[in-house]
């Protein structure tokens, strides 16, 4: 690599590694009525990067490998500031907030690529309580084995009922992996909630699959089309790696948590474990569900107290039904979260599933 490549490549990453970390925080924190002070905690990474940003042109054509990726997702991570900006200053509502926020789930996309190939890259795509761990970065030093990574099947942007997945660089089909399957919220889908459990599933070893519902959302009413598409999704995967059994954690949300109990408590439910999170629950389901599914199951119920769409109160009812059915109930109350995804739960989760 030149020297001069080499030089625009410190200088662009740290900002922009920066940026990702501060809207990550921003998408953690983010309640309406707290915007502007999350905004000013998140500070402005955005403003280095952007005058950074000009060093990425003019490369040789032999490192166009690198210049794209970390072109893109420069791009995209100003991109979603520029939007969060823009509301900040009074041009926008909070649906203009999530839209920006997609642009970062974006640049994460365009990024990880560069994993293998630059280290502070390949850091922030792991748990940053893991990130010095020897025996991590050892499995990860070594090349990646033949169809691990991510991929993607029939979830490009736009479409419905396909799945994204990330089998870890270091997996090998001598012993079984935990999977985890993780559903979108309303108005998302599959391809970008991937980014919200990669670095915990590369970081403990863990197969992750984010399908894409077969309509808007999921089928919370009327005919169930997903229920059936999320078995061929789970049979497709485990007939090509090697999954345990005893370790199917299916977790989602907001309507992807609902639906962890819509499709989980069905008595013909491979999963194991649940976790939904920020979800809501009729009374219902519980009467609705099967006895025998219902006990013993191990269920992980994680809400927060400033949560706007479904208050807390419909989690603490939730946990007292499933436990009076009884479900093995975990339950996580997080007094500074509000409708959004806490991804720092992902590892509790997975030492949960783990018998941890």
């Amino acid at each position: 690599m030149s020297e001069a490549v080499l030089d625009d490549i410190v200088a662009v990453l740290p900002p922009l590694l920066q940026s990702l970390e501060a809207l990550g925080f921003i998408a953690r924190h983010l309640n309406p009525p707290d915007f502007g002070r999350v905004m000013e905690a998140a500070g402005s990474p955005d403003q280095a990067l952007q005058a950074v940003r000009a060093r990425l042109a003019g490369w040789p054509e032999d490192f166009a490998h690198l210049r794209a990726p970390l072109g893109a997702a420069s791009a995209a991570a100003l991109a979603a500031f520029a939007g969060l900006r823009a509301v900040q200053n009074g041009n926008g509502d909070l649906m203009a907030v999530f839209r920006a926020l997609r642009h970062a789930q974006r640049a994460q996309e365009a990024l990880y690529p560069l994993a293998a190939k630059l280290p502070p890259v390949s850091s922030f795509f792991l748990d940053p309580a893991l990130r010095d761990d020897a025996g991590l970065l050892a499995r990860l030093a070594v090349p990646a084995q033949e169809h691990t990574g991510i991929h993607h099947d029939h979830n490009e942007p736009g479409s419905r009922g396909g799945f994204s997945l990330y089998v870890p660089e270091y997996y090998t089909p001598d012993r079984t992996w935990p999977l985890v399957m993780a559903l979108h919220g309303g108005s998302g889908n599959g391809r970008g909630f991937l980014w919200s459990w990669l670095r915990d599933a590369r970081s403990q070893g863990a197969i992750l699959v984010a399908p894409t519902a077969t309509g808007n959302t999921w089928a919370l009413m009327g005919e169930d089309s997903d229920t059936p598409n999320l078995a061929r999704i789970l049979d497709q995967v485990g007939g090509r790696w090697n999954i345990d059994p005893t370790r199917l954690l299916l977790t989602g949300m907001s309507d992807g948590g609902t639906f962890c109990y819509v499709t989980g408590l069905e008595s013909a439910s491979p999963f194991t474990h649940l976790a939904p999170v920020a979800a809501t629950f009729h009374p219902l389901m519980a009467e609705m569900a099967d006895a025998g599914r219902l006990r013993g199951l191990p269920v992980y119920l994680v809400h927060g107290k400033l949560d706007w769409m479904f208050p807390v109160q419909v989690a603490r009812q939730t946990r007292d039904l499933l436990s009076a059915a009884g479900a093995d109930v975990t339950y996580r109350e997080l007094d500074d979260l509000s409708h959004t995804y806490p991804r720092e739960m992902n590892a509790q989760m997975l030492n949960w599933l783990g018998g941890e």
